[in-house]
């Protein structure tokens, strides 16, 4: 089925998956993905038991062909308190309601690739989340040398958050991943800008006054230099700035 060649206009249709893409469905995975995915899975998927789910056919293909997935996503909805929270969310913003949405799988079969189908269905994805007023985040894993998801992601403006060491054990060996977190409905990262600015505001204001305070001594005492009270002063404000840049980015650098 993956060696079939689209047609050079395809007629890409949406529409959530159906028990009767299971044979399918579970193809696509097994030769797309190196991790083995149990028949549950795939029946909670098909019959939409606590996984929401969107594919794409080609209405333009011959006979039932026209129906047949060429691409898919999964995911399901999550209690923000059973994820990775400390590095999705803000732990002093977290409420009991709130939610995330986690991408189980996507894929898009070799031809039809490069036709903006992935894309797509992540945005089906987000828009879901975003119509549920609880839900902060979408998030998924990708396995650490897979570069074309990694880009994938980046572009589509999802952050990766950190790398998670031995996430996937596929055929007894294991295997990193990264997170990737896209934010909605004021979801916001631990490390933030917004989490830095207060800090940030309160030190440079009480740098500020320490600085006010030394030069109205200095100027105080007349025999003090004042070519030396302006090295000292320069000197110091560019030192302090240049720690503070620095540890901003240390904190909230993606991995």
């Amino acid at each position: 089925m993956l060696g079939a060649k689209a047609p050079d206009g395809p007629n890409i249709v949406y529409r959530p998956i159906q028990p009767s893409d299971l044979q399918v469905l579970e193809q696509i995975h097994e030769e797309l993905f190196p991790i083995r995915y149990e028949t549950e899975f795939f029946r909670s998927v098909v019959n939409g038991h606590g996984i929401v789910s969107w594919a794409a056919v080609d209405s333009s293909r011959p006979g039932s062909q026209s129906d047949e997935l060429i691409g898919f996503v999964t995911a399901r909805l999550v209690a923000a308190r059973e994820s990775e929270r400390g590095d999705i969310l803000r732990r002093n913003c977290l409420r009991k309601d709130e939610t995330l949405v986690y991408i189980l799988t996507l894929g898009v079969t070799k031809p039809y690739r490069n036709h903006g189908i992935a894309t797509s269905l992540v945005r089906e994805v987000i828009k879901y989340a975003s119509s549920l007023p609880a839900c902060r985040a979408v998030y998924l894993h990708v396995i650490f040398y897979n570069d074309p998801a990694i880009s994938f992601y980046q572009k589509m403006l999802f952050k990766c958050v950190r790398r998670i060491s031995n996430f996937y054990n596929i055929k007894g060996q294991h295997y990193d991943s990264y997170l990737f977190v896209y934010y909605i409905n004021g979801g916001r990262s631990p490390c933030s800008p917004l989490n830095l600015v207060a800090p940030v505001v309160a030190y440079l204001q009480s740098l500020f006054k320490s600085l006010v305070t030394k030069l109205w001594k200095v100027d105080r005492v007349e025999e003090y230099p004042k070519w030396l009270k302006c090295k000292e002063t320069n000197g110091l404000l560019i030192t302090e700035n240049k720690r503070i840049v620095t540890a901003d980015n240390s904190v909230c650098q993606s991995v």
